[in-house]
């Protein structure tokens, strides 16, 4: 029997070819996964060793809230690490060396004005450089130029230079907290630090200055030690923990700060590792389907086989067995094949990875012998798996009856349980899916649950799709009957004849488009809502602020007022107050200039009637805080210094329509100013004049010093950063379910190319009797069409119920969130169903219309 199975592995090579590229590239997405996270987490543990080199203890300050408000700059943190501690630290035995560093952010313009990292959400590091006794920095090393050594230079790293077209003696614009500042670039360094090869800035200066901006003369952020030969690790930190102050500094080993981080990293990889498993799960999921029905049809093409082997004397459990054998070695080879393909995709993951700013650091190819085993394991076992049934199906072949039959049709009890079965399964998943819809909050256990019944709904429709088949594929046949006459005719028949495996050919292709479907229609109502929220209320054409936790100037709103083109700028302040035993937020602005630049829907009263100690506030809040027009409230509201609050009275005169524009009460910028955080406005909505927004960024920017921290964003641009994360979650997805798509298309392709064979004798007599090459390539094509289309219509309509029942989780964080059916997208899926059954057909097509006719009579 062992030589048997070796035998038909040989003799039915090409067909077999489509289930070991199933195999195989389901297998290549798991072994690629797991190459790409060892050589992921080994990348960054090696930026991280890097960084770490030479580091036996490191000395960091604590985070310290108190600044020193009598700093002439508005208040700058202190920390205990200075000088004269570093000082201490180096004469202790042991230490070799120490290293004080200070850290700070500082945002870059490029050339062109535009701050260099404007879309990206990497951080703008700016740190010390610390020469030796060469002049150098080992930890920069120069690329071109020097060091920055006096207070009006800096040096840049050669990726940050390159995207603000930067040389060395060029004059860089940065900012701080505030206005731009100017100093002249004399170097470019390279670095190692993954946050800035992945999309980050850094900027150094000389020591002195990095002080000046960021702390106190002195200060330092950590102290880095280096030890001398010999020295033990944990005695000198201990050492080091000794001089520091009983607050404000802890001293960590290398060892420790080393495990901390590789812990870190760990963490941080897992998700994405996990993640990309789980699609690559779905990829093998979807290749069992075509793996079964691979072997159902060889079964029963070689039922006489079979039949003849039982006939002389071969048991049952010596068929399932050769039969499981024949799989093995399938999926070993296929395995094989699919860990070699693995290393491309791991390769591939990282550059492709990083363009939806994922930041993941360069690094070798790591394997480990997990890896490779995991896939040969992985492929051989699903492939056994999904040959189980066949096998079982095969040693129930009788040794007479089989010998006069070559497709036998699956028994009517047989189908009759799986239908009850399927509805038990659909109807249990439906029922747990409209549970879902009943919530409102996406924590963890309700995600869990939308699991569930997303996995039952969709195990129980493939279980059902043999008896879904019939009546819509019957549909589909009148349509291609009516088309396309006899050969619509035939391709409706052939798909309906045996319901089994034509479910199972369409139920790969389901699978995929069902959560494709699913992720593009919650993808795209969770952007439409988001688009709602950001604009809601908005009549302005730009907003301003900074890209910091600082208030723009009191008089900013009067400078963008007189810049030629503005109709209206609005300075808006938010401060929080407790009334009626209820917590609200208030917002603070020149109610004339609001108008112009914000729309508001006033139930009573309007903006007019706003004034000092008259307020407007939200229906919602009226509604909760049951307070009507003409209401006196005492409103408690914070002082930000040591009085704590203070309370102040406020009269209702308008009830509004809540937007987010407007948070649950609009007073006067006089009244909620002195309670906000920082003091000053927080933003700025700018209207423009009639056909004068175009090109007003630039002289927004000029009106207020061109800060680099300055963010001047239109309404489009306020959409497509609420967007972005979505948009870039979805294109990875498309990218990952693209690999069960491929899969569901081998299927087709697999299922027809087999089924031609088996119909050989059917296609020479529909030839003999008059249909010619041009008509059986044609029955072929439409045989693939309608299978495509009942799978894509399924997987659509599964798709579409799975988002809106799951959709009602996103109600809580995205309260605009309304299911929206994007019916382009859903009507190119469609198209791609039918361009798929159309170039699934080409081979099979071709093949069917090549065979001679007498001999395809004569065949058995």
């Amino acid at each position: 029997m062992l030589r048997t199975a070796l035998r038909n592995v040989l003799a039915h090579k090409a067909r077999l070819v489509m289930t070991a590229l199933a195999v195989l590239l389901g297998v290549a997405f798991v072994s690629g996964t797991l190459v790409f996270a060892d050589t992921t987490a080994s990348a960054f543990r090696n930026a991280s060793a890097q960084s770490l080199k030479g580091v036996a203890v490191s000395v960091r300050a604590e985070a310290v809230t108190d600044t020193d408000p009598t700093d002439g700059e508005g208040g700058k943190r202190t920390t205990v690490l200075d000088t004269a501690l570093a000082g201490k630290i180096g004469r202790l035995p042991g230490v070799a060396s120490v290293r004080p560093t200070v850290h700070g952010e500082a945002t870059l313009a490029a050339k062109d004005g535009r701050p260099v990292n404007a879309d990206s959400n990497w951080p703008n590091l700016a740190t010390n450089y610390l020469p030796g006794k060469d002049g150098k920095d080992s930890h920069f090393p120069l690329k071109e130029g020097r060091g920055p050594a006096a207070e009006g230079e800096l040096a840049l790293d050669a990726k940050t230079a390159e995207r603000g077209g930067y040389r060395v003696g060029d004059t860089v614009r940065y900012a701080i907290d505030g206005p731009a500042l100017t100093k002249k670039l004399v170097g470019i360094v390279s670095t190692d630090d993954p946050q800035i090869t992945a999309g980050g800035t850094l900027t150094l200066f000389d020591t002195r200055t990095a002080q000046q901006l960021f702390r106190h003369p002195g200060q330092f952020d950590e102290i880095a030690v280096a030890a001398k030969d010999g020295t033990d690790e944990r005695a000198l930190t201990d050492q080091v923990q000794a001089l520091l102050p009983e607050q404000g500094a802890k001293a960590t080993s290398g060892a420790d700060l080393a495990a901390q981080q590789s812990a870190r990293i760990a963490k941080n990889t897992s998700s994405l590792t996990k993640t990309l498993l789980v699609f690559a799960g779905i990829a093998l999921f979807v290749g069992v389907f075509l793996i079964a029905n691979t072997f159902t049809m060889l079964i029963a093409q070689r039922s006489r086989e079979i039949a003849l082997l039982r006939a002389v004397g071969a048991s049952r459990r010596q068929v399932v067995r050769s039969v499981l054998v024949e799989a093995a070695l399938l999926g070993l080879v296929a395995s094989a094949g699919g860990f070699a393909l693995g290393l491309g995709i791991a390769t591939a993951l990282r550059p492709l990875l990083n363009t939806t700013g994922a930041g993941l650091p360069d690094g070798p190819l790591v394997i480990t012998p997990a890896a490779p085993l995991s896939s040969l394991a992985v492929g051989v076992l699903v492939t056994v798996l999904a040959a189980w049934l066949p096998s079982r199906k095969a040693a129930k072949i009788a040794p007479v009856a089989a010998l006069n039959s070559v497709d036998q049709a699956p028994l009517a009890r047989a189908l009759r349980v799986r239908n009850v079965l399927g509805t038990l399964l659909t109807g249990a998943g439906v029922l747990v899916m409209l549970y879902v819809s009943t919530l409102k909050t996406s924590k963890e256990s309700n995600l869990l649950i939308a699991m569930l019944g997303g996995a039952l709904t969709l195990g129980g429709v493939i279980v059902l799709a043999p008896l879904l088949s019939r009546p819509l594929i019957s549909l589909a046949g009148r349509v291609t009957t009516r088309f396309f006459g006899v050969s619509g005719k035939l391709a409706k028949q052939n798909a309906l004849r045996n319901p089994r495996r034509t479910a199972a050919t369409a139920s790969a292709l389901m699978i995929g488009l069902a959560l494709i479907t699913g992720l593009t229609v919650g993808g795209h109502s969770a952007q439409r809502a988001m688009e709602i929220e950001a604009t809601q209320g908005l009549a302005a054409d730009y907003q301003v602020n900074y890209n910091t936790a600082r208030g723009l100037d009191e008089d900013a709103a009067a400078k963008i007022a007189r810049v030629p083109g503005v109709a209206a700028a609005a300075p808006v302040t938010s401060a929080g107050l407790d009334t009626q035993g209820r917590y609200a937020v208030i917002t603070g602005t020149d109610p004339n200039a609001f108008g112009k630049a914000a729309q508001l829907d006033f139930r009573t009263g309007s903006l007019r009637d706003i004034g000092p100690g008259k307020i407007a506030v939200s229906d919602e809040f009226a509604y909760q805080a049951r307070i009507d027009v003409g209401a006196t409230i005492g409103a408690e509201m914070d002082t930000g210094t040591e009085t704590g609050k203070t309370q102040k009275k406020l009269t209702v005169v308008g009830i509004y329509a809540k937007t987010r524009a407007t948070d649950d009460a609009l007073g006067t910028l006089d009244d909620v100013l002195p309670y906000s955080v920082t003091k000053q406005p927080d933003k700025l909505l700018v209207k423009a004049e009639p056909g004068k927004a175009a090109g007003l960024e630039r002289k927004i920017r000029a009106a207020l010093g061109d800060s680099p921290l300055l963010k001047v964003r239109s309404q489009e641009q306020l959409i497509k950063e609420n967007n972005g994360a979505i948009t870039m979650a979805l294109n990875m997805m498309y990218g990952l379910l693209g690999m069960a798509v491929v899969i569901a298309i081998l299927g087709v392709v697999n299922t027809l190319a087999m089924s031609v064979f088996e119909r050989t004798r059917e296609i020479g007599m529909l030839r003999a009797i008059g249909l010619d090459r041009a008509g059986i390539r044609q029955m072929v094509r439409l045989e693939s069409v309608v299978i495509s289309l009942f799978g894509a219509v399924l997987g659509i309509g599964i798709g579409i119920f799975l988002a809106w029942a799951g959709g009602s989780l996103t109600t809580s964080s995205m309260q605009e969130y309304e299911m929206v059916l994007p019916w382009d997208r859903l009507g190119t899926f469609l198209a791609l169903a039918l361009a798929i059954g159309v170039l699934a057909a080409i081979w099979p097509a071709r093949r069917a219309a090549r065979l001679n006719m007498l001999r395809s009579i004569q065949s058995s």
